[in-house]
């Protein structure tokens, strides 16, 4: 069946048009992103602004006529953490059914996690049977252990990319002081995840979403971004450190030369990097396995799964 996402984030909005068969066919047919970043001020304002949610409902209403040209069966729509998160919530979602006509499905942290964890798994290599999982968000980031018997254990953290940045990354570049204080704050968080999940931990660490793939496509060196170069691709602990170090001892406008780093990702990627190093080294892993795929492509086979019965 060909079907349509649409995972309404935190920093990015991501469009996804894919004939999906479970449990093993994927074909994307059309793709597009956005970094709109709808949940700027939203950690300390508590609302989405205005300026905000026009960015995002402009898109929506480009993505709904390009949607027109396909004979797309269904159309999903969900929204994470910006969305949880804001107190005019139910203003924006009752905004986007209004003028675009689409209905958004609020994901709680737990049923993100879930979805994100169906993308994930779509797109692994065979042999890999269990896996711990990150998930680098706007606002929030999912930590997901996945074992040989199907058994699976979240928790969401209200740890994210531009979460972060606006707490705790007030300079341009970051002063040593915020850099350190961004890291006990994040120890705080995985300390929490670590409690909460069944140890031992499996062997493959996998991460996802837009950090983790920029930081592959950086590391390569990429001009323009190639999902079949950096899915499944392998970011050391080494790579993380070296590329953290160089970001940081720029302003996010230099960042902008950077190859591999996507235009709007440059103020918040050290943010992003910071969160990723440090789960490696709590959890313990030296290697990281990047997935390309994520919570859109498990949107997508949630879909798929509950129309076919």
């Amino acid at each position: 069946m060909l079907i349509a996402g649409i995972d309404i984030g935190t920093l990015t909005c991501r469009l996804l048009v894919a004939h999906v068969e479970p449990p093993h066919v994927f074909r994307e047919m059309d793709a597009d992103r956005r970094i709109l970043r709808l949940g700027e001020g939203v950690d300390s304002q508590k609302k989405l602004s205005e300026a905000a949610m026009m960015r995002v409902l402009d898109v929506l209403k480009e993505w709904k006529t390009k949607l027109a040209a396909y004979p797309v069966e269904a159309v999903v729509i969900v929204a994470t953490s910006a969305v949880r998160d804001a107190s005019n919530r139910r203003e924006f979602i009752e905004r986007v059914s209004e003028s675009v006509g689409w209905q958004i499905e609020l994901l709680s942290g737990e049923e993100e996690a879930r979805r994100t964890l169906l993308g994930i798994r779509f797109g692994l290599p065979q042999d890999i049977t269990e896996f711990l999982a990150v998930d680098i968000g706007g606002g929030s980031s999912e930590i997901i252990r996945f074992g040989c018997d199907h058994s699976q254990e979240d928790i969401s953290l209200d740890l994210g990319v531009v979460r972060l940045t606006d707490r705790m990354l007030a300079h341009d570049p970051p002063t040593g002081q915020e850099l350190a204080a961004a890291e006990e704050e994040i120890l705080g968080h995985l300390e929490q995840a670590k409690q909460h999940l069944t140890q031992p931990w499996p062997r493959t660490l996998v991460g996802t979403a837009g950090t983790i793939t920029t930081l592959a496509a950086m590391d390569q060196g990429l001009t323009r971004y190639v999902s079949a170069k950096v899915h499944n691709s392998v970011l050391t602990l080494e790579t993380v450190r070296r590329l953290e170090a160089d970001m940081v001892s720029k302003a996010s406008a230099q960042r902008l030369g950077m190859p591999g780093l996507e235009p709007g990702r440059e103020q918040v990627i050290v943010a992003g990097t910071l969160i990723l190093r440090k789960t490696m080294e709590h959890f313990g892993y030296d290697r990281c396995l990047v997935s390309d795929y994520g919570l859109r492509e498990g949107v997508l086979v949630d879909l798929a799964n509950r129309r076919a019965g």
